[in-house]
């Protein structure tokens, strides 16, 4: 391998428990092992701050294209993370202290000049249910409040509605609530902890027995193929993690329109890897921790998401 290959770092969920046959992570790992680039490894446990320098419990990986043995991973060693060239951070939320905290730490390695996707500075901003609202002509109907009579009040106006958390994914801990209110109570009890948690209330879109699409951004350009997550029987969620089927679809037009609503914030905070989530006209999530379904849309289209964001990195690093 050249001298000058360039080092990447990965910061994610342990490698062993990833789902081999989906997993966006492993198929953006793929495709720096095709350019040529140095992995390593780490767990959000092994990023440490030493006398103001970030430094990271490394351990050096090879990927492999092997459902059987997909990794190999060397001895662990001490090293400043400012000698990584760029670092994805790849860890699932939820977005806790934990998390937030080494985002925290991947900042003091941002500043002595290694590229972190996406930016720190983005990921401490963007929460991915919030992000959304600056865009109010691009939503459905929403509320985010820990008040139970305002959430009452939203579900009253609106009928069907969706709950669910700030800080979620996969799908869990959302709830739909119908017209009736039914368990409207004791769902709002559970997700505001008795009114001491922001949630977020939205209308329904029924548009989701047609799939929630993903829409993946590189560099603020879209991948001109999105994932309708179509729901399972007697579901209103279309994720994956809940059941959903994946079915690639070409864009939309409106898809286009939304896109190009939210690309010049997008481009302005620096975020290289985004994830668009789109109910029927409308935006729901702006997904910019670790965004995925590209191997279900590689699969199915042949394209090649992780090459791109390869490529754009490598133009970013100049």
């Amino acid at each position: 391998m050249s001298q000058n290959a360039i080092k990447l770092g990965v910061v994610m969920d342990p490698i062993s428990d990833l789902a081999y046959k989906k997993d966006t992570t492993l198929a953006l790992l793929w495709a720096a092992k095709a350019k040529g680039w140095t992995l390593y490894y780490l767990e959000q446990e092994d990023l440490y701050l030493y006398e103001g320098r970030a430094m990271g419990s490394v351990r050096a990986l090879e990927v492999h294209q092997d459902a059987s043995h997909w990794f190999d991973l060397g001895e662990r060693e001490a090293m400043p993370l400012a000698e990584l060239d760029v670092i994805l951070m790849r860890k699932d939320p939820p977005v806790d202290e934990h998390f937030l905290n080494a985002v925290h730490l991947l900042g003091f390695a941002e500043r002595e000049g290694t590229l972190v996707v996406n930016p720190t500075r983005a990921l401490l901003e963007c929460n991915e249910k919030l992000f959304a609202q600056q865009f109010a002509h691009c939503i459905p109907a929403t509320v985010v409040s820990c008040n139970a009579a305002v959430l009452r009040a939203f579900q009253a106006e609106h009928g069907d509605t969706i709950f669910k958390p700030l800080d979620g994914m996969g799908g869990s801990g959302i709830f739909h609530i119908g017209p009736d209110g039914r368990n409207l109570g004791s769902v709002i009890e559970q997700l505001t902890e008795r009114g001491q948690r922001q949630i977020m209330a939205q209308r329904y879109l029924p548009e989701i027995k047609e799939g929630d699409t993903r829409i993946l951004l590189v560099d603020g350009e879209p991948i001109p193929f999105g994932l309708a997550r179509i729901p399972s029987a007697g579901e209103t969620r279309g994720n994956l993690a809940a059941g959903g089927r994946g079915v690639s679809r070409a864009l939309t037009d409106r898809d286009y329109w939304l896109v190009e609503q939210v690309k010049p914030m997008i481009r302005e905070k620096g975020l290289m890897f985004v994830g668009l989530d789109v109910i029927g006209d409308s935006i729901t999530e702006i997904n910019v921790t670790s965004p995925t379904c590209v191997r279900e849309i590689d699969d199915q289209r042949g394209t090649d998401i992780a090459g791109k964001l390869m490529a754009a990195i490598e133009s970013r690093l100049g």
